[in-house]
């Protein structure tokens, strides 16, 4: 029990009692009378804990226990501020103590922000020995007046950038000016306020207006979170969009002494699909995440009535599948093939009474869920074309599931090529910097051992401007395709960023083997690019600006090779820092090159 002045807690109002309500205010004030919780929030690529939202709680006995009395009551008396940051600093410190894994998400209203000397609120953050990259700023969207006050806010918040905090936006949605507020802003992180993914699973349109916020994130830099996650429904929708990562009860409740162990049950739904080439996570997802219907199948003695019966009662079911009493299929009735029979003369009359078996397809396309969109997409393409309009059975162990439609698979194929093109390099057709950050991301959220591997052509503008870009062209394809062909495609990844980079995310063993190899074909292919004179001299000669003239060597590779161990770099954007200095050092040595950065770093 908390050490609470002696009054009937019951009674206490701000309106019939506000001295005493204060006073109740005013304590838990003096005595930090406040108790942390933590929320999981689950990378949805790599299963593993992202971070934790803090979040308070005041003392048991009292009335100002629950955040939606205690933090009103602050600002009716004009203490927000008081009481948020000692909120923060309480929630830091639990952090710390339990020494949790990655970030901390807190809480500051935006009003509360802009007061005082607030940007100064979280220095006390780096005496904690928690590093600020570790922290976001979590911006609640609940106060529509500061919308005139933006440009501070904005201002306020490039600040604790500079700090080394990240900003993140909550409840996206809930407030009219979130989204303005977004544009300005450019958050790290977007928060889905829950009203959009509570029963996502079954209302279209909160589907799209998901859709349309992950991809606005895509190309805004964002990285979005779903909120409100309470079924393991919503939680298999949210993750075949490709949202970055979720919180909700399913996944796990606040709670004062949090598990860093995702849930069985979660973990298991997540499983599939992972380390997927072209950088969005959800483009080889398994068909029961991204196809799966849940229809009730009809037993092979079940009469043509019923299933008659079964199409009149659901409008928008188009076919029923048929199955043994063990559960495995042996057929599929079509909608429109059976009402098409039943209206012709005598022919209810005459199969109404019989099997269903008699007017089922025999021969149905029969797939396993653990099949990708895209196996399936090539299975089909070679199989009857009834399939797209009939749909197809999806089996677990040889039992039925469930079904999916043809409209749906090609719903789901045209989004992997919309997205393949949206992300690709459209030369060399390679993922682009944002699959190529959210795999590094990705493998780091996991704590997986990995290397980056920079990629950089030497001497390439003055080829450009003696031989064309035309033939600059074919030597940055010539530099994919040697990439690509010397990865494990399995367990690499190959990225193309702009012009002559490009970037290897390497997870296999011998991946200092594979760049010198990359590094010998280089060598050895580029030759052929040059005139025969350019290459018995090893280089050609061009005239500057000044008139004179300059030799330029034979065009190069470089490669900076950087060792990413678990916890060395907080995220993706130290990385790339590392690796841009490690390139710059392997283009400092003559020839192809492979620098190897040996260096020891620490998440700071």
């Amino acid at each position: 029990m908390n050490d609470f002045p002696a009054q009937n807690l019951s009674q206490f109002s701000t309106v019939d009692n506000p001295s005493a309500v204060l006073e109740c205010l005013e304590h838990i004030l003096d005595k930090r009378a406040l108790t942390a919780l933590f929320q999981p929030i689950l990378d949805m690529g790599s299963g593993t804990i992202l971070g934790f939202e803090g979040l308070i709680r005041g003392p048991s006995d009292s009335p100002l226990h629950s955040p939606s009395k205690l933090f009103p009551v602050a600002r009716q008396f004009g203490l927000a501020f008081e009481l948020e940051s000692l909120c923060r600093q309480v929630v830091v410190e639990r952090f710390v103590e339990l020494n949790l894994p990655g970030m901390l998400f807190l809480n500051v209203s935006p009003d509360v922000l802009l007061q005082h000397n607030s940007r100064t609120d979280l220095e006390f953050v780096p005496a904690t020995a928690l590093a600020p990259s570790r922290v976001v700023i979590e911006l609640t969207e609940n106060e529509p007046a500061y919308d005139c006050q933006l440009d501070m806010l904005v201002a306020a918040a490039a600040e604790y950038r500079g700090q080394g905090f990240k900003v993140a936006i909550d409840d996206l949605g809930e407030g009219y000016s979130s989204l303005r507020l977004w544009s300005e802003l450019r958050p790290d992180y977007v928060k889905i306020d829950r009203h959009f993914i509570q029963n996502i699973d079954k209302d279209p349109v909160k589907a799209q207006f998901v859709r349309a916020i992950k991809e606005i994130a895509d190309n805004a830099g964002s990285r979005v979170i779903a909120e409100g996650i309470e079924t393991h429904a919503e939680l298999v929708v949210v993750r075949g969009f490709g949202v970055c990562a979720g919180q909700g009860y399913h996944i796990a409740r606040p709670s004062a002494s949090p598990s860093t162990v995702v849930a069985a049950e979660v973990a298991k739904a997540l499983s599939a699909g992972q380390g997927q080439r072209g950088g969005a996570r959800w483009h080889n997802a398994a068909i029961e995440r991204q196809l799966l219907r849940r229809v009730d199948p009809v037993q092979a003695s079940t009469p043509n009535d019923e299933v008659y019966r079964r199409f009149e009662q659901n409008p928008d079911l188009d076919a029923v599948p048929v199955v043994r009493e063990d559960g495995t299929p042996v057929g599929l009735i079509n909608r429109h093939l059976l009402v098409d029979r039943f209206a012709r003369p005598y022919h209810r009359e005459l199969y109404g009474k019989k099997p269903c078996t008699v007017l089922m397809d025999a021969a149905p396309l029969v797939v396993d869920k653990h099949l990708t969109v895209q196996e399936l997409s090539k299975i089909v393409v070679g199989e009857d074309r009834r399939h797209l309009a009939n749909g197809f059975i999806i089996t677990d162990r040889g039992r039925y599931l469930g079904m999916g439609l043809g409209h749906d698979l090609m719903r789901e194929i045209t989004e992997l090529q919309l997205s393949a093109a949206r992300y690709a390099n459209p030369l060399t057709q390679l993922p682009g910097n944002v699959p190529v950050n959210e795999r590094i991301e990705q493998l780091l959220a996991a704590g997986a051992p990995f290397c980056v591997a920079y990629c950089d052509l030497d001497h390439f503008k003055p080829f450009n401007d003696v031989y064309g870009f035309a033939m600059g062209d074919e030597i940055i394809r010539l530099t994919g395709r040697l990439l690509c062909e010397a990865v494990d495609a399995p367990l690499d990844f190959v990225g193309h960023i702009g012009g002559d980079d490009f970037i290897l995310v390497l997870r296999s063993g011998d991946w200092e083997a594979r760049c010198r190899h990359v590094l010998e074909r280089f060598g050895r292919e580029v030759t052929a690019f040059f005139s025969d004179a350019d290459r018995e001299r090893g280089g050609y000669v061009t005239e500057n600006r000044k008139g004179e003239k300059e030799f330029h060597p034979l065009t190069t590779l470089s490669i900076g090779a950087v060792k990413a161990e678990p916890g060395m770099f907080a995220d993706c954007m130290a990385l790339s820092s590392v690796a841009s200095e490690t390139k710059k050092m392997a283009k400092k040595i003559p020839g192809n090159s492979l620098y190897l950065n040996r260096r020891g770093y620490r998440a700071d």
